[in-house]
């Protein structure tokens, strides 16, 4: 299916995009007594065997490698002192996640590790004054020759319009959100970023549905990908107004 201009001029999404659950920053949690840390390989690991896809974070270290990382602080994830930003790549998978003997990877680990059994879906972490633009281009090199389908995504619309000007070939999302958090709480602030981004698919915030407007983009042949998925309220949300979960805990399947 073709979609319109207004939507997405005029590209197709990956028809593999919307036939996966994908497992929110792998699947993490309590396993088998232990404790499995978010965006860890161990993680990865289990939702390979899982049969889901991965999504996961990514953010680049002080030397320009990036990682498969969430905070923009250490202290949650790593009990440790300090932006993450802060460390060269071999400083910060020399920490250990809490509770874990699992380190941080950098995302070259994880191709490795995932070699194409499932799909990626990688959302590149953006703050006020970063630049963006030089995250996307280190995850474009580290995906290039890459197996199997991936895709990148981020709250920030200039990720989906880098990838879209630069790096066609690699589908790009935009990540969104209504509540408290973020800048898009207003109409016009998610129908600015999404004019900005023109993204091929959205990752809509499952609190957020339904709504009339995500359900038109739909309906126009924008997927829909609804996170995250962590209840079977949220899970009968997300099956029923999106069209791919990505999940974790009391939300998977």
């Amino acid at each position: 299916m073709r979609w319109s201009r207004s939507v997405a001029a005029s590209r197709k999404a990956p028809r593999w995009l919307t036939q996966w659950e994908y497992a929110h920053r792998g699947l993490h949690g309590p396993k088998g007594g232990k404790h499995v840390p978010e965006n860890s390989l161990a993680a990865a690991r289990l939702a390979i065997e899982a049969g889901m896809g991965i999504e996961c974070d990514t953010q680049r270290t002080l030397d320009d490698h990036p990682m498969v990382f969430h905070d923009w602080d250490l202290k949650q994830l790593t009990g440790e002192d300090g932006a993450t930003e802060s460390l060269l790549k071999d400083e910060l998978q020399q920490l250990t996640y809490i509770g874990s003997d699992e380190h941080p990877a950098t995302l070259a680990q994880l191709l490795d590790l995932v070699a194409g059994r499932v799909p990626l879906l990688i959302e590149i972490k953006s703050k006020a004054g970063y630049d963006v633009a030089r995250s996307c281009k280190l995850v474009a090199d580290g995906l290039r020759g890459s197996m199997g389908p991936h895709a990148v995504m981020s709250f920030d619309p200039r990720v989906a319009r880098w990838f879209r000007r630069m790096e066609p070939q690699i589908p790009c999302g935009l990540v969104m959100r209504e509540d408290e958090h973020g800048h898009t709480q207003r109409a016009w602030q998610r129908r600015l970023v999404f004019w900005i981004a023109r993204p091929d698919f959205l990752a809509y915030h499952v609190a957020a549905l339904p709504s009339r407007w995500v359900a038109g983009l739909r309906a126009r042949g924008l997927p829909v990908l609804a996170w995250t998925v962590n209840s079977p309220e949220t899970r009968a949300t997300a099956l029923r107004h999106a069209d791919a979960p990505i999940a974790e805990g009391a939300g998977l399947a």
